[in-house]
Formats: structure tokens, sequence, C-alpha cells
């Protein structure tokens, strides 16, 4: 299994409406990403981060089918612009040899297919982790 999480600071100033919309559409590509075979999406306390998230697949295939599902596409545009900090993390209980490897590959090849995202994500005040990796690339 692998366990996708995400932590989010929302930038000072943004509009609650907005900012509702986008957790809400988190829920939803849980919802409706058939790769997802559970997830959370709640509020984090003890740190510097707003709200969190995990996702979690099967397998680097589930990865890769979320990665690229309308639906999470569509969370990508509502919230990457009112974050002030986004940071994303992978664990997995499986042995993948390699596995920061094929993730950063996954996270380079959904860059190559999606200007838009690498522009959004260039435009983030802060932002490491999992999907940070394959800006360099």
């Amino acid at each position: 299994m692998i366990y996708h999480g995400n932590r989010i600071k929302v930038r000072e100033g943004a509009d609650p409406v907005r900012v509702e919309e986008a957790l809400e559409s988190l829920h939803e590509q849980g919802r409706a990403i058939p790769a997802v075979r559970s997830f959370i999406v709640g509020r984090e306390s003890g740190t510097d981060f707003d709200w969190g998230a995990i996702f979690i697949f099967d397998d680097l295939d589930g990865y890769w089918e979320y990665l690229v599902h309308p639906a999470h596409t569509r969370t990508e545009r509502l919230g990457l612009p009112l974050m002030a900090k986004f940071e994303t993390y992978d664990i997995t209980d499986d042995d993948v040899p390699d596995f920061g490897a094929k993730v950063a590959e996954l996270q380079k090849r959904k860059f190559k297919t999606d200007p838009e995202l690498v522009k959004l994500l260039a435009d983030l005040p802060s932002h490491t982790g999992s999907s940070a990796v394959a800006q360099d690339g």
C-alpha cells in the first residue's frame, strides 16, 4: 500500500469560500478516483499547517491513476493558488526497490503533460516533498 500525504497552509487573506471549495474538491477526489482505497481530509494540529489529507493506493499504478485523474487535476487548480505552504510525502509498507525514485518519476511524467501545474507550483511561496522533487527535471 502507498499512503500519499498532503499538508497545506492557507495563504493569509485567502477567500474562505474558495478555501471551502478546494477542501470539498479534496474530499471529492477521494470519492471519485477508483484507485483511492481510503482517504482522510481534515484539520492538522500541532504544526504550522492548517489542513492535511492522506490518500491510500494499492500500488504505483494506482498512484499514477490518482495523479492524472480529472478530480485530482481540478483540486490542484482550485487549491494551489490558495496555499502559502504545501508539502507532500509518501509512505509505503511494500518492499518496492527505489520507491522514492519511482514516485519522483511519476511526478516528472505528470509535469511533462501539465505545464499549467508546473506554473502553479512554481508560484507557491513554499513547496516541499515528493511532488517538489520533480521540479528539478
